[in-house]
């Protein structure tokens, strides 16, 4: 009996720590939307963050020497009837050489402008930017002219801390993370169901749901 205790209590532990770290990722998020609106002169206008079908949100962490490994993660939340789904757990990786040097943690916010972009994100596999979502860079600046028609499926904006020659994110593969998501709402569930909103958002959602705004 103290045996199954034990277990079951183990279990629970593992359970609240994921939760926990997907949480962190949700926090984060939240707060990179909160800094980039805080960057007068490259600030995401208003009017792209209104028109926005959704976004994808992840901190890229880039390291190495000749050879480079990156890794990240975050999110993908999409507009509802409702206002804004639950969030959806994305992360990216990869490796490469070249005359590549230093460390660099870069926080990107990928604005979706159409509902094809969403659909991507919401196959709950890969998708790869520029190969299939078409990606530039977004408009910047509180003055910026945001009702012009995008000219992609996917405005993107960084922000960098510290130094790495030969950051893109052209060519990135972003997967679906389908554990994150199990852990996060408590069970299996599909990206397509969360970010439809068919799947109700959880309440540690809130605070980045609030820093998008309506």
């Amino acid at each position: 009996m103290k045996k199954l205790f034990l277990v079951l209590a183990m279990s629970s532990l593992a359970v609240a720590m994921a939760d926990a770290a997907e949480q962190d990722t949700v926090n984060r998020c939240a707060a990179i939307i909160s800094q980039f609106q805080q960057m007068p002169e490259k600030a995401i206008p208003r009017d792209v963050l209104r028109q926005a079908k959704g976004l994808a949100i992840m901190s890229v962490v880039k390291a190495g020497f000749i050879f480079s490994a990156k890794g990240g993660q975050g999110v993908v939340i999409a507009r509802t009837p409702r206002g804004w789904s639950g969030p959806s757990f994305i992360a990216t990786g990869g490796g490469g050489w070249g005359l590549q040097a230093g460390a660099q943690v870069t926080d990107f916010v990928m604005v979706l402008n159409n509902d094809a972009a969403v659909r991507a994100f919401s196959r709950g596999g890969n998708v790869t930017i520029g190969v299939d979502v078409s990606a530039a860079a977004g408009p910047v600046g509180r003055t910026a002219a945001g009702a012009v028609m995008p000219t992609a499926a996917v405005y993107t904006y960084s922000r960098s801390k510290g130094l790495f020659v030969g950051v893109s994110l052209e060519g990135a593969v972003i997967g679906t993370q389908r554990q994150s998501n199990f852990n996060y709402y408590g069970g299996p569930v599909r990206a397509d169901s969360i970010l439809s909103g068919v799947t109700k958002a959880p309440p540690g959602a809130a605070p980045l749901r609030r820093a998008l705004g309506p």
